[in-house]
């Protein structure tokens, strides 16, 4: 009896071992006439997470679509995705066997991003004209099926205006509170300023300013120092002083040039009272002058008129609003406000989910308030 038994169990395995062959070779026969497909990403959302002083924690949903009329455990199905800023990998994660539903099911990662990205990214930003492209691809791959391989790209274009508005014509009077005996308040006045980028590298970013400053007093002054402090949400991340002085005539006009320096190393320390901040950061820049008067003496004026501010709002990832570290991707949005996500095979065959969809690329808003 117990080898009855015995030849029993060994007949049922074989039997099942070769009921799991037929299915595979079933199913990899299905998938090469059409029947059945490779699981796809057909959708992806990113949202920010914790930040520290050292990394940024990003949360991925990923939208799976699966052709199949069942779901599967796929032991060896692989997810791979990377954040990009302007080609600048930000964050990368993944996973590896996977439950992927039929239809379209959300695959929830968590990556993080090391702060020391973030000045690499914003060289990039500023040598582009303040231009940003965000992209985050996908990738889900899988040998069940015959080791296929499918790709999704996803994409934010921006652009900021930080400097833009320091371009100006309003003129502007500078006093002290000490005149000389031979002049009067405003001792100066500013007609003009205007700032432009200069090539960024790793270490700093120049600004190039020049302010055309008017004399409405008889003697003539001479300027030997401008000084300037950049902060942004009070964090210092640029100081100097201009090289070289200039003579202001009595009654005529003098263009003084300027470049103040970025130190983007201290950019990093930015980025976290940015996210902390709801992606809102206060640029202000705020200049002084040493102004050698007729007498001989110099004094030290703050150009309290020439301070710059400007608010600046983000919204990374267009998810800003939302609970970070929570919350499912929306495979079947369209309101116009996400991001196209479109996969790509890397074979002949393009997958036609029927509940994926489309949107348009995300632009900026107007008034500073960008979608970067």
């Amino acid at each position: 009896m117990t080898t009855d038994r015995g030849l029993l169990g060994v007949a049922k395995l074989k039997v099942a071992a070769a009921v799991v062959g037929v299915l595979v070779a079933s199913l990899v026969g299905a998938f090469a006439v059409g029947a059945v497909g490779a699981p796809s990403v057909v959708g992806v959302e990113n949202r920010f997470g914790d930040v520290t002083d050292e990394t940024t924690v990003i949360h991925t949903d990923l939208v799976v679509h699966n052709p199949n009329p069942v779901g599967v455990q796929l032991g060896d199905t692989e997810i791979d995705y990377t954040v990009r800023m302007n080609d600048v990998p930000m964050a990368e994660g993944g996973g590896v066997g996977l439950d992927v539903d039929t239809g379209n099911s959300t695959q929830a990662f968590t990556s993080e991003m090391n702060n020391t990205r973030i000045p690499p990214w914003w060289k990039s930003h500023v040598n582009n004209g303040e231009r940003t492209v965000v992209s985050i691809n996908a990738t889900v791959e899988t040998s069940v099926l015959g080791n296929r391989e499918f790709d999704v790209t996803q994409q934010r274009e921006i652009e900021t205006d930080l400097i833009g508005q320091f371009n100006s014509n309003e003129t502007r009077p500078v006093e002290t509170e000490n005149p000389p005996p031979t002049a009067s308040n405003p001792i100066l006045y500013v007609n003009r300023t205007s700032a432009a980028w200069g090539q960024a590298t790793e270490r700093e970013t120049p600004i190039d300013m020049e302010f055309e400053v008017y004399n409405p007093q008889v003697e003539p002054y001479v300027i030997t120092e401008v000084g300037y402090e950049i902060t942004m949400n009070d964090v210092q991340v640029g100081e100097g002083r201009s090289e070289g002085s200039y003579v202001i005539p009595g009654g005529g006009t003098e263009t003084l040039e300027t470049r103040t320096l970025m130190q983007n190393q201290r950019l990093d320390d930015w980025w976290v009272t940015h996210l902390r901040n709801d992606q809102v950061t206060d640029l202000r820049i705020e200049f002084y002058a040493l102004v050698e008067l007729p007498t001989g003496n110099t004094v030290r004026v703050p150009l309290d008129e020439l301070t710059y501010e400007e608010t600046i709002e983000t919204d990374i990832f267009g998810t800003k609003n939302q609970t970070n570290g929570g919350g499912e991707a929306d495979a079947n949005a369209d309101d116009g406000d996400s991001d196209s996500a479109t996969p790509t095979p890397t074979d002949d065959e393009t997958p036609t989910p029927s509940d994926s969809t489309t949107t348009p690329t995300a632009t900026a808003a107007e008034d500073d308030d960008i979608g970067l």
